[in-house]
């Protein structure tokens, strides 16, 4: 099943074909510094993230949806519990992506990645193969 393997690429920042090297060099996405540094190629596999020149421009959609999933839960919170004043919300979903933006470019640069490559259980094994050997 590719869900479960996107997520645990996404969130633990790993490559979609192994499932062992980083994606993005530090692991805090709120190091100033390095928020946006992406290696080129896994350290494990090889794979070589970008495809083409201007690869990761589809990434912006899958960041646009992220987005898109805070705006509605904040809307549906507010109707069904704050019931604020359209102003108040507004700042609060502006306030809420400003300080996810880290996180939702990182999210959203590995799930692009997963939709061009799979998890290769065959030759990188499944987790529980790889915590016992």
């Amino acid at each position: 099943m590719r869900i479960p393997e996107t997520l645990y690429s996404t969130f633990a920042n790993k490559c979609p074909r192994c499932h062992q090297g980083k994606v993005f060099a530090n692991r805090n996405p709120y190091n100033i510094r390095e928020t946006l540094h992406m290696k080129s190629d896994c350290d494990h596999c090889g794979l070589h993230y970008e495809r083409e020149p201007g690869f990761f421009y589809g990434a912006m959609y899958v960041s646009y949806a992220i987005t898109a999933i805070i705006l509605f839960v904040w809307l549906v919170s507010d109707l069904l519990w704050f019931h604020q004043e359209p102003e108040v919300l507004f700042g609060w979903v502006v306030l809420t992506v400003l300080l996810t933006f880290p996180l939702i470019f990182r999210w959203a640069r590995i799930i692009w990645l997963n939709f061009f490559f799979r998890f290769d259980k065959i030759k990188y094994g499944s987790k529980s193969e790889m915590i016992h050997s």
